[in-house]
């Protein structure tokens, strides 16, 4: 081994491997990389304290990583993830590449609360199954309903991307436990409208330059913008707020 190749080991596993022979453990990440970002992303995201993990395939893989967590079972979502330390941790695998099996995934989830262990739940990237199989333990476990458990996970691991066929299976699972769903799309729930109103910046400066809108005078029903079938009425309101912040951005220019 050269000793470049040895001054640059995987970034997550510590190993020394082979790239001129094709050797590699699928962490390695590229030398200019952040090391700050590396770390973070190297440990799974804590869900429940105590309890309950959620990570990627390569989180799953770097058992020294895990054990300074405290974690000793492992629950794979993924049939094609081999499970890779076998003595070291208690491993349950779904055994469905396409359906997700939530109450087997709970049913052992809950055996590892029983018994006070830590578990971590993982997928292929940690960004769409897993949490889905954590998203639905929240549901059983503490009577939570979709989007208030969804925004639970999503909050502390911000990557989560739960797929629409992934998502309509939430949506039956949460019919199922509590006969009703009022959740159509995951990816909306994360978007809270502020309803803050827009000052275009302007809030905090006043000019002593007067300012007169020529639109004041013109019906809201006479100014359109745009043009052909795609016209659409714009409020005189918002018109004129948009030509004196122009009119004043202009005045300050040539000051």
């Amino acid at each position: 081994m050269r000793k470049r190749e040895r001054e640059n080991p995987c970034g997550i596993c510590g190993h020394y491997h082979k790239y001129e022979e094709e050797e590699v453990c699928g962490h390695r990440i590229p030398l200019s990389s952040d090391k700050s970002s590396l770390q973070v992303s190297a440990f799974p995201s804590l869900i429940l304290p105590g309890f309950l993990y959620l990570g990627s395939y390569d989180n799953a893989s770097c058992s020294e990583l895990l054990k300074t967590q405290g974690i000793t079972h492992v629950l794979n979502t993924v049939p094609t993830c081999q499970n890779l330390h076998k003595n070291s941790f208690t491993y349950h695998c779904l055994q469905d590449g396409k359906i997700l099996l939530f109450d087997d995934a709970i049913q052992f989830l809950e055996q590892c609360e029983m018994d006070k262990a830590r578990v971590l739940v993982h997928c292929m990237s940690g960004k769409n199954r897993s949490p889905a199989i954590v998203v639905a333990f929240l549901m059983k476990s503490k009577g939570w309903r979709l989007p208030q458990s969804y925004e639970w996970v999503k909050e502390r691991r911000p990557s989560v991307d739960i797929s629409q066929a992934v998502s309509q299976q939430l949506q039956e699972y949460e019919q199922k436990l509590y006969g009703s769903s009022n959740s159509s799309n995951l990816a909306l729930l994360s978007f809270q409208p502020g309803g803050a109103p827009v000052n275009f910046g302007l809030s905090e400066v006043n000019y002593p330059i007067p300012v007169a809108s020529i639109f004041a005078r013109l019906p809201p029903q006479e100014f359109t913008f745009g043009a052909g079938q795609t016209q659409k009425h714009i409020s005189v309101n918002l018109v004129a707020v948009i030509f004196q912040w122009m009119t004043l951005k202009m005045a300050v220019n040539y000051q």
